[in-house]
């Protein structure tokens, strides 16, 4: 093993400003296009500056290898859920599952009211089922529909998609990230979701208020399509009928049931699959449209191409094929290049300490327990920049500022809400995020564009700062307690040592 010099804030600047500096530079050069290719070569470059410098302060290049397999490692599950999700889309239009959603939310939601709405639903469903993705993969996408149907603001709709799905999500016992944080911290599930409601439940109903103004206010009416004409031409070609549905409530009855994500969205593919061919039967014709195959043969290879191209549809109008020609796991092509590039950057960010060194300049800057949790909010916030992954944005500030909680006699209840309210919300903000890019690809809005309106993602980090701040609502350890658990997380820091040696 080679002798590593300890990294300096120089080394790990360097790379977080080439970063920075390409990813403007390719925004301005490529516009919208920039996620097609050219953020994916600026996180590889900046990548390659930080292997550089871990070679200058002695990690071996097998060193740093093995840190980019393990990022990456990381991430595998969410690349296995988008070609999955892909894959969905392409088989609930086939199967007219999307078409039904869109035709009966056409008629139910009204547009003033739609984006509150939309918001209120998904934080229902996802509180239920404790998934963004699934809802951002199912309800999300047939909303974003109904939204280009109607003539709405597509921005705004996934704004208030992500909104209610990250309420939802951060708030049920059954999310993943609502369950790691509370273990990362040292504190138990329930004390931590009865202590995020303090900042949580304002940041919702602030979040609905915008929602509410933003379809009051007009802009909802900005642009008006003829909606008896898009109904017709939906119950022409999909026929929209309850028992479309059927996909959709599979997914969500084995959400619910706590069935892994990738599971249960190929299962929900392959019962959009079955729904194709038993409703659809002339549709799937239509849509492979060879006259020299047999028809069981043609019904295969409708749904193959639906699952690994997506569907192209031809209504006949521009505005409704393009709102349902999508879907494929190719679709996700470019995605997961984003996702890989990411983590790569990440991995050597991480395993040459570059990471570590930043977070420990950080915590100098800490003058009390206030200033501790914005410090948090801003660690977990950067984590998801430089990292691109929620999960390493908890772990990663939890384990290194945990032990500062302890030392101000601060709760772990006060660690893994910050956690929560920064790490778990600002992952679908950034772009190269496995979150920012799951939500860009499934509801087809670049990350930029919704960003400003994902209200309750933007407004609960800075209520969670203005609590801490003037001190509202921090829970300190008891008398005693403070010592006691000092003294175990000491132990725990002991290289080679087990609780009972460090203590004794």
């Amino acid at each position: 093993m080679s002798q590593h010099k300890p990294a300096t804030l120089l080394d790990a600047l360097i790379p977080i400003l080439a970063l920075i500096s390409m990813l403007i530079a390719s925004v301005y050069l490529f516009s919208s296009d920039s996620s097609s290719g050219a953020n994916q070569i600026a996180l590889i470059l900046a990548a390659c500056i930080a292997i550089v410098i871990g070679v200058k302060n002695g990690y071996s290049w097998a060193e740093m290898e093995q840190g980019i397999v393990r990022s990456i490692g990381v991430a595998t599950g969410a690349l296995l859920i988008l070609f999955s999700v892909g894959s969905l889309i392409g088989t609930w239009i086939l199967a007219g599952t999307v078409p039904t959603m869109i035709y009966y939310g056409m008629q139910i939601l009204n547009p003033d009211y739609f984006y509150a709405a939309c918001c209120l639903l998904c934080a229902v469903v996802a509180l239920s089922i404790g998934s963004s993705w699934t809802v951002a993969g199912t309800l999300g996408i047939a909303l974003i529909g109904i939204s280009q149907a109607m003539g709405l603001n597509i921005e705004m709709t996934a704004g208030a998609i992500i909104s209610g799905a990250y309420f939802g999500d951060k708030m049920s016992p059954m999310s993943d990230t609502t369950n790691l944080a509370p273990a990362v911290a040292g504190t138990d599930i329930f004390s931590h979701i009865k202590h995020m409601t303090w900042t949580t439940i304002p940041s919702i109903l602030l979040a609905l208020l915008g929602f509410l103004f933003l379809g009051l206010r007009g802009s909802a009416r900005e642009v008006q399509t003829d909606l008896d004409v898009t109904l017709s031409l939906l119950e022409q070609n999909y026929h929209p009928g309850p028992e479309l549905l059927l996909p959709l409530l599979v997914v969500l009855f084995l959400a619910y049931k706590k069935m892994p994500a990738f599971p249960t969205v190929i299962l929900g593919t392959l019962a959009g699959a079955v729904c194709a061919v038993l409703f659809q039967f002339d549709g799937i014709l239509s849509f492979v449209n060879d006259d020299s195959l047999l028809p069981a043969v043609a019904l295969i290879k409708g749904i193959w191409i639906a699952m690994f191209d997506g569907y192209t549809a031809n209504t006949g109008d521009k505005v409704l094929d393009s709102l349902l020609s999508r879907g494929g796991m190719g679709s996700m092509v470019n995605t997961v290049w984003l996702i890989l590039c990411a983590m790569a950057f990440g991995g050597v960010m991480e395993v040459t300490g570059l990471l570590g060194r930043i977070l420990k300049s950080i915590l100098k800057l800490v003058t009390g327990s206030g200033s501790l949790i914005i410090t948090t909010l801003g660690c977990c916030i950067g984590a998801n920049i430089i990292t691109a992954d929620q999960f390493i944005a908890i772990v990663l500030p939890g384990r290194m500022l945990k032990l500062e909680y302890t030392k101000r006699g601060l709760a772990p209840v006060n660690l893994s809400r910050a956690l929560e309210d920064s790490a778990t919300l600002t992952s679908p903000l950034v772009p190269w995020n496995t979150c920012g890019a799951y939500m860009s690809s499934t509801l087809g809005v670049a990350t930029l564009a919704y960003l400003p309106f994902a209200f309750f993602n933007l407004i609960c980090p800075l209520i969670s700062a203005a609590y801490a701040y003037f001190n509202i609502k921090i829970k300190m350890l008891p008398v005693g307690e403070a010592d006691a658990e000092l003294v175990m997380d000491n132990a725990t820091e002991v290289d080679g040592q087990s609780k009972r040696e460090a203590l004794a």
